[in-house]
C-alpha cells in the first residue's frame, strides 16, 4: 500500500468519493472543493472522512481535517501517511 503513486491514491480516492455521493460522474481534480460537489455537507464530510480512513488504513487528526483546502490537499496528505 505504501507503495502507491499519486494517481494510484486519486483513482481511489475518486471510488471512494463516487460511492459516497452516489455520483458516478464525479471527476477528482486536486482543486475540487466541498463548493464543487453537490450534497457535500458536513455530515457526508464525516462519511467521507470514514471511507478514507478506512480504505488507506490511516487516520487523520482533526487538525488535519480542518487543514485540507482541496481535494490535492487530501491527496498529499494521504500520500505523506503511507510513506
Amino acid at each position: 500500500m505504501s507503495d502507491m503513486t499519486r494517481n494510484e491514491v486519486q483513482e481511489q480516492l475518486q471510488a471512494i468519493f463516487r460511492d459516497v455521493f452516489d455520483d458516478e460522474s464525479i471527476e477528482l481534480t486536486d482543486e475540487m472543493t466541498a463548493d464543487d460537489v453537490e450534497d457535500w455537507d458536513s455530515l457526508s464530510h464525516i462519511t467521507l472522512i470514514h471511507e478514507i480512513e478506512a480504505a488507506f488504513n490511516i487516520r487523520f487528526t482533526t487538525k488535519e481535517i480542518i487543514a485540507s483546502k482541496n481535494v490535492g490537499e487530501f491527496i498529499d496528505m494521504i500520500e505523506r501517511k503511507l510513506s
